[in-house]
């Protein structure tokens, strides 16, 4: 029950974890150091987000105009393999997205933010160790490289675009087990990662170009999660995690000195909660149904993330043969209604711009696991 409830579970709470706060993509679980033996797995997913706003007041074009979907569908993946070095050391190395943004707000709707479109897109390599300590207890430790970069252009004659950034972390945690029945808590803290990016900026549709840096901070995390047979075949599962959001901004010096702003920040931290009940159907197959939900940190959001706080649910199904399963789930997501905040060189500070509502997403998950 153990082996085969666990990856379901996984999958049903990570591989369409994205909205889960800011431009997270990935919860850096460290659930495969808990695979028997050597292990090998790799997850993709596909989400395809809605969100749409109204202009409530007039800039380059009038109020009362709809943005269009303005966050475009992306895939993400992972590629993890862990390794039995002796009987109390487990090695696991991953490869995967840390954070990212896709931005494209359509052409020809009217919204002052029409043709404005930024990206940004992270590596990250993830090296684990687990020593058990005692048959119950085991200490987690490991370090972490993220390279990141980005790029913006927006309808306003601002553009930047940064080089890749490669910068270091640190993952410390501890883990508590009862393998009769099937329970496990496991406490991990991801380091804050400081990147300093060299960017070259222009405003005035190129009129002004300069090359500049600034530092951007990937915020630190702690993630708890936790399992435990609650009937025969019968898997009770959920995490939390906070995410020190308030530590993240994006300030290129000519954007905040033309337009008296961050281009991207954040007021608050977020904690997203998760719970699942998964059950093994018999040899072949298990399953899994999964909710979430992380409460709005309140505000105005940035024009390039209009979503404030997330709730889902999901489904997930593993199938299993011989040392190889392959799982596939889906999410729903209702994304936070929000406002975005117009610019203060034209409006007094606090003056709604869009008025974003009833925003959703659709995200897709799989993951093929070998145990060899």
């Amino acid at each position: 029950m153990r082996r085969v409830l666990m990856t379901v579970s996984a999958t049903a709470l990570t591989a369409t974890g994205a909205f889960a706060g800011g431009i997270e993509r990935s919860t850096q679980s460290v659930a495969i150091l808990f695979e028997q033996g050597n292990y090998v797995e790799f997850s993709l997913g596909s989400v395809s987000p809605d969100v749409s706003g109204v202009q409530q007041v007039p800039l380059t074009t009038p109020a009362g105009n709809s943005s269009g979907d303005m966050a475009g569908d992306y895939t993400t993946w992972s590629l993890a393999v862990k390794t039995a070095l002796t009987d109390k050391l487990d090695f696991a190395l991953i490869l995967d997205e840390p954070i990212g943004a896709d931005v494209d707000y359509a052409t020809g709707t009217g919204y002052s933010y029409a043709g404005s479109t930024a990206t940004i897109d992270s590596h990250a390599l993830t090296g684990l160790l687990r020593y058990k300590a005692t048959p119950s207890f085991s200490v987690i430790g490991g370090l972490r490289a993220v390279q990141t970069e980005g790029e913006v252009s927006l309808f306003n004659g601002y553009d930047m675009k940064s080089k890749k950034e490669t910068d270091f972390g640190y993952v410390l945690g501890v883990a508590w087990e009862k393998p009769e029945i099937a329970a496990r808590v496991a406490l991990t803290y991801n380091s804050a990662i400081d990147h300093d990016f060299r960017v070259q900026e222009s405003v005035s549709f190129g009129a002004l170009v300069q090359q500049n840096e600034f530092t951007t901070t990937i915020p630190q995390s702690l993630l708890l999660e936790a399992q435990t047979g609650i009937a025969a075949d019968t898997l009770l599962f959920g995490s939390v995690r906070w995410v020190d959001w308030s530590e993240f901004k994006i300030a290129p010096p000519l954007y905040t000195q033309a337009f008296l702003d961050n281009l991207v920040d954040y007021d608050g931290d977020t904690v997203t909660y998760s719970i699942g009940l998964g059950r093994k159907f018999n040899d072949t197959w298990s399953g899994a149904i999964t909710a979430s939900y992380e409460d709005a940190i309140g505000g105005f959001s940035g024009n390039l993330g209009p979503t404030d706080g997330a709730t889902s649910v999901g489904l997930a199904t593993t199938y299993t043969r011989g040392p190889m399963k392959i799982t596939g789930g889906v999410r729903y997501i209702w994304l936070g209604d929000t406002e975005t905040e117009a610019t203060q060189l034209a409006y007094p500070a606090g003056t709604t711009f869009g008025d974003f509502k009833d925003n959703e997403g659709v995200a897709l998950g799989f993951r093929v696991g070998y145990s060899f």
